[in-house]
């Protein structure tokens, strides 16, 4: 499967989002993503309760273990990719999480302009 250059909104080495759980749609820890990835896993954040029932509504469970896929369920302050329309469908709602912008990759660009992700930059946050 290939995939883009890993770079990420700031047009630096994208970082990495996650380990545990290990995030991804490649599941190598970072939001890397292709031409394979259609759902466009690019942004890194920090799931929270209000953003999981949000998804939960929209009939994507992300708290459900779904062991076929390598996905262990997410829980509040998870770091998880993102699709790109999801985050921006949260936002939109009022319940978009918080973002690590230099795990967050530049693909994202192509749905959610810059200055929206950047208000909801996380502080402080290491990988986990």
């Amino acid at each position: 499967m290939e995939k883009f250059n890993d770079t990420n909104v700031f047009g630096d080495t994208l970082t990495p989002c996650g380990q545990d759980p290990l995030t991804g749609f490649y599941r190598d820890g970072c939001c890397s993503t292709g031409h394979a990835d259609g759902g466009m896993h690019t942004v890194c954040a920090i799931v929270t309760e209000a953003f999981l029932s949000f998804s939960r509504s929209r009939g994507n469970d992300l708290t459900a273990p779904v062991p076929f896929a390598d996905f262990p369920g997410l829980s509040p302050g998870d770091r998880w990719c993102l699709c790109a329309g999801r985050w921006l469908e949260a936002h939109r709602a009022g319940v978009a999480p918080p973002v690590d912008l230099a795990a967050t990759h530049e693909e994202t660009l192509a749905v959610i302009d810059f200055e929206t992700l950047a208000a909801y930059a996380a502080h402080g946050g290491g990988t986990g």
